[in-house]
């Protein structure tokens, strides 16, 4: 079996979908067997994935963008010579990504849903990211043979939102990558105290803002016994959060963007992961915190209860109290701290990277299977 994958997130700047593409095609050859898999547009598998640039030059990727949204246009398509439709008959399945607005014919397509905020939460994205998500459903999700959900959260999303039948959609979760797994700790240059971790993009749906409230309602004296440190680059429509990090409050510390390498490190180094995201279809950093053995406290909605479990102390995201309550808890329970790193590292391994390959071959079987009754 040969399969194509839409690896177009590669090119461009990212956080999860990126990641994703990244380790899953990886994990999808090293799994392989006798099938094979490409990379669609024309990519060899990097051996690095920014996230802050392209996995190859400006020139190629330039290039290569317009080969995905220049010549498999509407027009050539309305002409029959899309040269997508030809390239991708060469292969046994073509899994499209969310760039991927018009998937190729004649071939037995697939894809994977990340998340339904578009849908449930549209005045967190801009108006073009919405329609686009909007655009993925009609001309990707809809007439795919079958999808992939990254959690069964998402996959009901998915089935009550958009009508998707339930037996086009598979579950099959995320991977962390393994340096996350017995990571060892290397804080920050220059921080001397225990600090709390929040890993993500600046954006709304990642509630920063209440993290920042919560922390500064603190005590004075855990204040000064805990910082807070803020990693990951700016999104939109965050100026106010983000004016905040630039010119923080007394304890609390913006790293901006850091390198994938110096993620485990700095994960495992943290006595805490706190992600108070308002919608998640997997949220890849609790997983990641779970693996380095790093106690968690996160969202009570969407997917975030389903990936931690009883691995993680869970609150409404949108209530600053509870979520300092929550903080100030488990900064004072060392019992409750060991718990949740032991509960943790167990459920981390659920999410090998491994085993969503070796299920997703297993998936491609059954959707060309699928395909060809």
């Amino acid at each position: 079996m040969r399969i194509c994958v839409d690896a177009t997130a590669l090119l461009q700047q990212g956080a999860g979908i990126k990641t994703y593409i990244y380790q899953w095609t990886r994990h999808l050859r090293a799994a392989a067997g006798g099938n094979e898999v490409a990379l669609f547009p024309w990519l060899d598998f990097p051996q690095e994935c920014p996230l802050d640039r392209s996995v190859i030059g400006p020139a190629a990727t330039a290039l290569r963008l317009a080969g995905v949204f220049g010549f498999n246009n509407r027009i050539c398509r309305a002409l029959g010579i899309s040269p997508l439709d030809a390239m991708a008959r060469r292969f046994d399945v073509f899994h499209a990504s969310h760039q991927m607005l018009h998937p190729p014919r004649g071939v037995c397509l697939t894809t994977t849903i990340h998340d339904l905020t578009a849908w449930l939460m549209p005045e967190l994205h801009t108006q073009a990211t919405t329609r686009g998500h909007q655009e993925f459903a009609e001309r990707v999700l809809a007439p795919a043979t079958a999808v992939i959900a990254i959690s069964e959260s998402t996959r009901q999303d998915a089935i009550r939102i958009l009508g998707l039948a339930p037996e086009k959609i598979t579950v099959i979760y995320n991977g962390v990558a393994p340096e996350y797994f017995g990571a060892a700790a290397k804080p920050p240059a220059g921080l001397t105290k225990p600090y709390i971790l929040f890993v993500g993009t600046i954006e709304p749906r990642k509630n920063v803002a209440a993290l920042l409230d919560a922390y500064e309602a603190f005590p004075r004296a855990e204040r000064e016994a805990f910082d807070l440190v803020i990693a990951g680059p700016p999104g939109w429509n965050e100026e106010a959060t983000i004016g905040r990090l630039r010119k923080p409050a007394a304890g609390i510390h913006y790293l901006g963007y850091v390198p994938e390498s110096d993620l485990p490190g700095l994960t495992a180094g943290a006595v805490m992961l706190v992600y108070p995201s308002l919608y998640e279809g997997f949220g890849i950093p609790v997983a990641q915190a779970m693996a380095a053995g790093v106690p968690v406290i996160t969202s009570s909605i969407s997917s975030l209860p389903e990936i931690t479990g009883d691995a993680a102390l869970h609150v409404d995201p949108r209530s600053v109290p509870a979520l300092s309550a929550a903080m100030q808890t488990l900064l004072g329970s060392s019992d409750l701290q060991r718990q949740l790193r032991e509960r943790g590292i167990r459920r981390a391994e659920m999410f090998r990277w491994e085993t969503c390959a070796l299920k997703s071959w297993e998936f491609f079987a059954a959707a060309v299977q699928r395909y060809n009754q």
